[in-house]
């Protein structure tokens, strides 16, 4: 299967775009119009309906080994959930583990990368939707990064698309297939709020980012204990109630630098950090680019 780019995380960084499919992967995948050129899309059955709810493709891949995929400024949320084996996706900053039952949720207008595990094969269903930055994303600050996920009623809804796509092309029928993957997504990116002290403390959070929160006041504004706050977020949003923080104080700046004129290292002080040197580079880990690469040429 040919590659889009025969370069790998190791030689080129972040700074392009990368698509290694490896060796032997195969994949089954419905596109929703002929916007996307790239040979491994070439011959895929197309369904004009999944525009409706902002699909761009969907589908299921089987990989060997040697995938390799960035996307450096990604134009849609993307939805993966793993049907068996393992592989790795690159979110809040560093390389995580995803395995079979688990899914994940990639935020857009950031850098995505997700990568296969040497000597371990991968099955995956993959939803991939395009969005504008000045509407909000499916990906947003209450979703869950990467979370426990029933995968056989979406790999059915999948398969049946596939097949009606290139079999009875049945308006009816086609129409309920998107809408059950599109409503599967929803169902994961927004969670059932069933403790709300968590959600009205990340609310509250939201707007006093500059403030230097420790653990144990984000405990005591939320009216929990630590380790329930701990075990709260780990299962509604797969981070830890720090790395939730950092990632909310990420988003106001990345929101910060491409709508306003102020200086970095005011951004920088907006959103909890006295030094721009370090909101630098954490701002480098975790959405993939300098600040000053958000700012007018």
């Amino acid at each position: 299967m040919a590659n889009d780019k025969a370069c790998g995380l190791g030689s080129h960084g972040w700074d392009e775009d990368v698509h290694i499919l490896g060796e032997g992967t195969r994949h089954v995948v419905v596109a929703a119009d002929d916007s996307d050129s790239r040979a491994w899309l070439a011959e895929a059955p197309r369904c004009p309906l999944l525009a409706q709810d902002n699909i761009l493709h969907t589908g299921m891949m089987w990989v060997e080994s040697g995938l390799e995929v960035i996307r450096t400024d990604q134009s849609g949320s993307y939805f993966m959930a793993c049907m068996g084996g393992m592989g790795e996706v690159m979110f809040d900053g560093g390389w995580k583990r995803l395995r079979s039952g688990q899914a994940c949720l990639l935020p857009p207008f950031v850098m995505n990368a997700f990568r296969s595990v040497p000597g371990s094969p991968w099955s995956l269903i993959w939803v991939r939707y395009l969005e504008q930055r000045d509407v909000v994303p499916l990906a947003t600050s209450h979703s869950p990064v990467r979370g426990d996920f029933d995968y056989a009623p979406m790999k059915a809804a999948v398969e049946g698309l596939h097949a009606e796509c290139i079999g009875g092309q049945g308006p009816a029928l086609l129409h309920l297939w998107t809408e059950l993957i599109h409503q599967y997504v929803l169902r994961f990116s927004q969670p059932e709020q069933s403790d709300k002290r968590l959600w009205k403390l990340w609310n509250e959070v939201e707007k006093h980012l500059a403030y230097p929160w420790t653990l144990g006041e984000l405990s005591d504004a939320g009216h929990l204990s630590a380790e329930h706050l701990r075990r709260l977020c780990k299962k509604q949003l797969g981070r830890s109630p720090m790395q939730h923080l950092t990632f909310l104080r990420m988003k106001q700046a990345r929101h910060l630098l491409s709508t306003s004129d102020e200086k970095i290292e005011v951004i920088a002080r907006a959103v909890g950090y006295e030094s721009p040197f370090t909101f630098s580079n954490t701002f480098k880990k975790w959405v993939g680019w300098r600040p000053s690469s958000l700012r007018p040429r």
